[in-house]
């Protein structure tokens, strides 16, 4: 053979040896990489094995509310809230507020089993008076476990990126009058059904999810109902009485419902309220709602009116505690033996607590003394009534002139909650 055909032939096999070289090279790295990719994916599998499920019938609205019972059963602190409230709240078809609201609800399983829920709120018209694209986040409750509470708020985050939204801020409901907040402090305190409760661990999940920050907090305070009426307020009354003309009045059912001075309440705190922390203006069907949801069921005595001449001023609504009754209520149920517990508080007031409600003065009559009318006949009220204390609502935690009013009462904080807030 020629020496040229048989350098040729050596380099041609050289040539194919190189070839099959590669083709085992390209056989490792395809190997390797399918390794990589299968490894990534399980690896994805169990860092993101939180099925989120958005809530699409009633049925599924009932889990969505009948998880916070189940994750509190059993804890003393925490109230049920009522369950046909929730539903009535919730529901679209029941809700005035989603005439300004959109909303979705979502709930977190994990290995089938259902661990966690938010909702997702937009308020167009406090978006607007606000001047923000903010979705909110509100009924959140989650088990102990940072991939549940993490891809909770991610299902808000994402859909409130659908709808435009560039933050979110929460928890917060429909309208002020819902519960807002997480509690930060008061873990070991009977809670309210007015406010939300949460475990220790929800605030710490809160500090560690990358971007949230707090924006806003509330503070509660528990007042010790005095036997007698402090000489302050009573200086303060009688001045109040004689320089201004101001007076209490006590509403009669008649008034409140059939003449209209139970919507005069709402268009109040309308205006009393109108520059608080994410405040929207209520609708005349979210002030119906109200009026048929507190008013009517009230005890009148324990709601105060502040007039100059004819027209009010400032109000006052207060309701016995119903915390205990709630407890003994079969998941926020009335049936079967719920109404009883809840009448005996509504009729007879058997409980040692009263909660302080709503209470409204507008600002121009706020340094005239209107707040200490309220409490000068309330006080009145509250020892008629046996109750020993008195539990205010949530309170800004900046809103200075509100908190020094209970400086001449025994008084101490005994809640704190707290809203976050992140830019998405």
């Amino acid at each position: 053979m020629p020496a040229d055909w048989q350098f040729r032939l050596s380099k041609l096999t050289l040539r194919k040896e190189i070839i099959e070289i590669a083709k085992e090279i390209l056989k490792f790295l395809l190997h390797f990489t399918r390794f990589f990719v299968l490894l990534h994916r399980k690896k994805n599998h169990i860092m993101s094995n939180i099925d989120i499920r958005r809530v699409t019938t009633r049925q599924e609205l009932k889990l969505f509310i009948q998880f916070h019972y189940d994750l509190y059963r059993g804890n003393n602190c925490a109230v049920p809230f009522l369950f046909s409230d929730e539903m009535n709240t919730l529901r679209k078809d029941k809700n005035p507020s989603f005439e300004c609201c959109d909303a979705e609800y979502f709930m977190a399983y994990k290995d089938g089993k259902l661990v966690g829920r938010v909702a997702a709120i937009i308020n167009r018209r406090a978006n607007e008076r606000w001047d923000r694209k903010q979705v909110r986040f509100g009924w959140f409750d989650f088990i102990d476990d940072m991939e549940v509470s993490t891809a909770l708020l991610k299902a808000v985050e994402d859909w409130g990126k659908e709808k435009g939204m560039t933050e979110i801020a929460g928890p917060l409901g429909f309208i002020d009058t819902d519960r807002e907040g997480m509690l930060v402090e008061g873990f070991d305190e009977l809670s309210t059904m007015y406010v939300n409760y949460n475990y220790p661990y929800y605030p710490q999940h809160m500090e560690r999810i990358s971007g949230f920050e707090k924006d806003n907090d509330y503070i509660e305070m528990k007042v010790k109902v005095p036997e007698v009426v402090p000489d302050k307020f009573a200086k303060i009354t009688e001045m109040v009485r004689k320089r201004y003309g101001l007076s209490v009045h006590k509403f009669t059912r008649r008034e409140l419902v059939d003449e209209g001075y139970g919507r005069k309440v709402f268009d109040l705190l309308n205006a009393t309220y109108k520059d608080l922390y994410g405040f929207s203006q209520l609708s005349d069907a979210q002030i119906s709602k109200l009026v048929n949801d507190y008013i009517k069921i009230a005890d009148l005595n324990l709601v105060t009116a502040i007039f100059d001449g004819d027209n009010m001023v400032g109000f006052g609504i207060t309701f016995p505690s119903f915390s205990r009754a709630m407890q003994k209520t079969r998941d926020g149920r009335f049936l079967p033996f719920g109404w009883w517990h809840m009448l005996k508080i509504l009729k007879w007031h058997k409980t040692n607590i009263v909660d302080l409600l709503l209470i409204g003065v507008l600002p121009e009559y706020r340094a005239k003394g209107a707040n200490a009318l309220i409490f000068d006949d309330l006080i009145r009220w509250f020892q008629r009534y046996n109750f020993e204390w008195a539990v205010t609502g949530p309170q800004m935690e900046t809103n200075e002139g509100v908190l020094s009013q209970w400086q001449y009462l025994e008084s101490t904080i005994v809640r704190r909650h707290r809203c976050y807030k992140k830019n998405l």
